[in-house]
């Protein structure tokens, strides 16, 4: 049986920044917390991409796909992060599903303003993770990673605007 991954004390892989290891210990778990969320989240956009139905279809499966993109930059973008304060970015499936905070996607729905309902409360609660993470590592002492995080929540409240729009 495989052990489950852990994000918080696992120890750091030899770097010469010169973040203290604590710091880089702290803001590495909130890095593979939100990669865990923003892989899932990435998951259920696309569920939601290929199963919308509807009068706006080519709209909002496009949509979907373009937010699908975003994500995942935002993963490659934190995930980097994390390996390059020294830690294990884990990015699997499994492990994010485990490790997520966002809500379970409704497997039947078809319709395009029910993907739509579900998705902004999935992206709004990512946007707020998101948030509270600046907030984290800042206070942890890395500005580097707080930005990171400040230029993915103005990318995220973009997205969360365009599924709004589409709202009836």
């Amino acid at each position: 049986m495989a052990k489950k991954e852990k994000s918080k004390g696992a120890s750091l892989l030899p770097t010469a920044n010169d973040l203290p290891k604590s710091t880089r210990e702290e803001v590495v778990a909130v890095l593979n917390a939100r990669l865990a969320d923003a892989t899932d989240l990435r998951s259920q956009v696309k569920h939601a991409h290929w199963n919308v139905k509807g009068p706006n279809f080519i709209a909002l499966h496009e949509l979907f796909d373009d937010i699908v993109d975003h994500l995942d930059e935002q993963a490659d973008d934190i995930a980097e992060r994390a390996v390059q304060l020294g830690g294990i970015a884990p990015g699997t499936i499994r492990s994010a599903a485990a490790a997520s905070q966002i809500a379970e996607y409704p497997a039947n729905i078809q319709d395009g303003q029910d993907h739509l309902k579900a998705l902004v409360e999935r992206v709004s609660a990512y946007g707020a993770l998101v948030r509270a993470a600046i907030e984290t590592t800042g206070k942890a002492g890395d500005a580097g990673t707080s930005d990171l995080f400040t230029g993915i929540s103005r990318a995220i409240d973009k997205d969360l605007w365009f599924l709004e729009a589409h709202l009836g």
